[in-house]
């Protein structure tokens, strides 16, 4: 794998060099984009606005616009917002992770020590498993400063970017139902649902993306000339308003849970 960043991590006093690298990869379809029209494809470039013509990336800088005019940011300018930040992730804090909402987390990447900073990353890891917390930081990666988080999984230290509070929507202009009220049969009912949609042993790994093999099976008929038909499919809303006749009606259609 390619490392996309290289800096260290700031445990106290000690400074684990660390390389960081992305956890996840694409798995959807490489679709291109095409011209109806002949099949061509389509190129996407960069135009001036005033002239009309193309601009190599080679000329290309960013800029910020203030009171009608640009101001241009160079790399030496994004470096000297924070030095540190651009080459440490420093640990500022040590929680549980059930005190930050799911809401929160972002990407993952994998961080991996570089030489001489071996025992000092594995050091962490293990302290980070037997205290059952983890490690809050800030750090600055593509001229943009993340919050992030670091756990241990299995051997490796996971960077887990996160969102800043700042970033997350409230949801006070939905009309979310406050004073409805259940009945304890329909609670118990629904309970009961759960526990039979719940493993003995959950897995993430049988959870596969099959909408891209059954796209594949369509572009391989196209391309040997057959008609493809679509399936008919509509959502059929129940007829009974009831809820427990239609907390019934599901536990009656799932397939019931084997005896242990």
């Amino acid at each position: 794998m390619h490392a996309i960043w290289t800096g260290a991590i700031g445990f106290g006093l000690v400074n684990i060099p660390v390389r960081l690298f992305s956890a996840t990869q694409e798995s959807s379809l490489d679709l291109d984009m095409l011209d109806k029209n002949g099949h061509a494809n389509i190129k996407y470039v960069r135009i001036n606005a005033n002239t009309g013509k193309e601009v190599p990336w080679a000329n290309i800088v960013k800029g910020y616009k203030y009171h009608d005019d640009y101001v241009v940011l160079t790399d030496d300018d994004f470096e000297k917002v924070s030095p540190r930040k651009s080459k440490m992730i420093d640990i500022s804090e040590f929680v549980k992770a059930e005190e930050i909402d799911s809401t929160f987390y972002d990407t993952p990447y994998y961080l991996a020590p570089t030489k001489g900073g071996e025992k000092a990353y594995v050091l962490l890891r293990e302290a980070l498993k037997q205290s059952g917390k983890i490690a809050i930081g800030v750090f600055v990666l593509r001229n943009k400063e993340n919050l992030c988080l670091l756990r241990p999984q299995d051997d490796v230290i996971l960077l887990q970017k996160m969102r800043f509070a700042e970033e997350i929507r409230t949801y006070d202009d939905l009309d979310i139902p406050k004073s409805i009220t259940v009945k304890p049969a329909e609670l118990k009912m629904a309970q009961s649902l759960i526990n039979q949609l719940t493993p003995k042993k959950f897995s993430l790994a049988k959870y596969k993306d099959t909408y891209d093999d059954e796209l594949m099976k369509i572009i391989t008929a196209r391309a040997k000339g057959k008609k493809v038909t679509a399936p008919k499919f509509k959502i059929i809303h129940n007829k009974s308003k009831d809820l427990m006749e239609q907390l019934k009606a599901s536990l009656e259609t799932r397939p019931k849970k084997k005896a242990s």
